[in-house]
């Protein structure tokens, strides 16, 4: 089927106006609550980092994800499981806690890790396919120790 140019013109204007409004009607507006945890170790140079997150496992609970929270615990976090892996992108729209983002390979090592400042719209992405994201308080991976490359297991 051909369209014509003008079609596509207007369909390219109509379809971000449509995924404004889907947005705007479904407004995030408080955080969701604590979501079931799992164990989860990273594996460093400086040794094994146990931590216990939340899962999001949901496309609403990953909407969601930290936004409103106040704190994320020292040795907590929130995991973003995506099936088949994909590359991943965040914001930080209403998440009022700069956050450290862990983007993590199909084989569990650590692709890449990157801070993210509270309540922007710019977009991070994991630069690669990624089986899972860890978001973890700004500076605990740092403090942790955990580089690119380091490796990471949880209960799927």
């Amino acid at each position: 089927m051909r369209f014509h140019a003008l079609t596509l013109a207007a369909l390219a204007v109509a379809m971000p106006l449509a995924a404004v409004a889907v947005s705007a009607q479904s407004e995030i507006t408080h955080a969701q609550p604590v979501l079931p945890t799992v164990p989860l170790k990273i594996q460093t140079a400086r040794g094994t980092i146990r931590l216990r997150v939340e899962v999001a496992r949901t496309g609403e609970q990953q909407e969601v994800g930290l936004m409103f929270r106040t704190a994320v615990p020292p040795h907590g976090g929130m995991l973003f499981p995506t099936e088949p892996p994909r590359e991943a992108t965040f914001w930080m729209k209403n998440t009022v806690i700069p956050l450290d983002m862990v983007f993590i390979r199909q084989d569990g090592t650590i692709a890449r890790i990157i801070t993210a400042k509270e309540l922007t719209t710019s977009i991070d992405d994991s630069g690669e396919p990624v089986a899972a994201v860890l978001e973890l308080g700004a500076g605990r991976a740092a403090s942790f120790g955990i580089r690119e490359g380091d490796r990471v297991t949880w209960k799927r």
